[in-house]
């Protein structure tokens, strides 16, 4: 009986993207939350929040972007230098090429008499691709993309920043403060919980650990807001 072909699925393909999106995310709200929260502390009034925390999320967002492009570029510009290295290398020695790569195949516990019908077989279908996945550890679902990881980056943090000035502009002005802080650490936990649930890890334990810095950057702006309010 023949059976169909069995489709896997893995999380590592996503890792780039998942990646600068969780980052961007909890950025924006931690450090929009934050700022709001210092120039709360500060006496700052909504429209001086709104236009502190509109400016700062826009200024963030293209700020990571430009970050991750220039991140990622780097990564890529070193992987496809390394391929350009070993086109050339299997170019101009092809045999010495093809006992490196029976070298890998012994490496990872195959016989010799297999180790080499392998190599051979890579080589002729795809020697490069065989060279940049065994020697290399570059493979095509996990090459730095990065358009991708800036425009990941770039909407994450204006996400989370937006969603730190909503809970601000949405909560009266008695519990405004009160508001931002709840609001933000359970999307922070949110945010950490689907993190990790995306990425096959423990959601609970990323949670914590995003309460905790999350309530740590928020606390210390605070307190600077109410220090610097007393000297302006």
């Amino acid at each position: 009986m023949v059976r169909g072909h069995h489709r896997e699925w893995h999380r590592s393909g996503r890792a780039g993207w998942l990646r600068a999106a969780v980052l961007g995310a909890n950025d924006g709200l931690i450090s929009t939350a934050s700022l709001l929260l210092g120039i709360a502390a500060a006496g700052g009034g909504l429209p001086t929040l709104l236009t502190a925390g509109i400016a700062a999320a826009v200024a963030g967002a293209f700020s990571m972007a430009a970050g991750e492009y220039v991140s990622v570029s780097s990564q890529a510009d070193a992987e496809a230098a390394d391929l350009q290295r070993e086109r050339r290398e299997l170019a101009e020695d092809p045999a010495g090429e093809l006992e490196e790569l029976v070298a890998l195949q012994r490496a990872r516990g195959l016989p010799e008499p297999l180790a080499r019908a392998v190599a051979e077989a890579l080589s002729a279908h795809d020697a490069l691709g065989a060279h940049a996945r065994d020697e290399l550890g570059i493979t095509e679902h996990a090459r730095a993309r990065p358009l991708q990881a800036a425009l990941a980056s770039a909407m994450a943090f204006a996400t989370g920043a937006g969603l730190a000035l909503l809970a601000c502009l949405l909560a009266p002005e008695a519990q405004r403060m009160a508001v931002l802080v709840v609001s933000s650490l359970l999307l922070l936990a949110g945010l950490g919980a689907l993190a990790a649930g995306l990425g096959g890890a423990a959601p609970w334990r990323a949670a914590w650990r995003m309460l905790a810095w999350g309530g740590l950057a928020m606390a210390a702006t605070w307190l600077a807001g109410r220090l610097a309010g007393g000297f302006v």
